[in-house]
C-alpha cells in the first residue's frame, strides 16, 4: 500500500511539474507552438485568437509565476536533499507536502486557462473539434488505466 501511495506522489508530483511548464510556455505566448497547449494546433487558429490566447495567458501570468517559482524552489530542495544518494523520509515527506498545493493551484489556474480559451476564443466549430480531442484524451487515459495492474502485486504481461 505504501508503495503505491509513492507511486501515486511521485506521478502527481511529474504531473504538476509538467503542468506548470506547460503553463509557463503558454504563458508566454509559445505554448501552443513550443507543445505546452498543442491541441490549440489542430484548430487552425487563426493570428486574431493568438493573439487572445497570449493575452489571457499573460493576464494569469502574475499569478502563477510565484506559483512555478515556488515549484522550482521546492524541486532544488528536492534534488539537494536527495543528492549522492541521501534520503531522509521526513525531509522528502515535507517538500512533497509544500509541493501538493501548489500542484493543486497549477491545475485550476491551467484548467481555468482552458476554459477561458474554449468559452472566449474558440468558434463553435472549433468547440466542437476540441470537445472530440477531448473524448480522445479521456477514452486513451481510461484504456490505460484499464490495462494498469490492478495490484502491487501483479506484473504486466511481456
Amino acid at each position: 500500500m505504501k508503495r503505491g501511495i509513492w507511486i501515486l506522489a511521485i506521478a502527481l508530483l511529474a504531473v504538476g511539474l509538467c503542468g506548470g511548464v506547460c503553463l509557463a510556455n503558454a504563458q508566454d505566448g509559445g505554448g501552443y507552438r513550443h507543445g505546452g497547449m498543442r491541441l490549440y494546433r489542430q484548430l487552425n487558429l487563426t493570428a486574431a485568437q493568438k493573439q487572445q490566447i497570449k493575452s489571457l495567458a499573460q493576464a494569469q501570468h502574475a499569478t502563477t509565476r510565484p506559483l512555478l517559482q515556488q515549484m522550482a524552489a521546492n524541486r532544488l530542495a528536492m534534488l539537494q536533499a536527495t543528492a549522492n544518494g541521501a534520503f531522509s523520509l521526513a525531509q522528502v515527506q515535507s517538500i512533497a507536502n509544500q509541493q501538493a498545493p501548489i500542484i493543486a493551484q497549477l491545475a485550476v489556474a491551467r484548467e481555468s486557462l482552458q476554459n477561458q480559451i474554449y468559452t472566449q476564443v474558440l468558434t463553435p466549430q472549433q468547440q466542437a473539434q476540441f470537445n472530440q480531442i477531448r473524448t480522445n484524451q479521456i477514452n486513451r487515459i481510461t484504456q490505460h488505466l484499464q490495462a494498469l495492474p490492478q495490484s502491487s502485486t501483479e506484473t504486466p504481461a511481456p
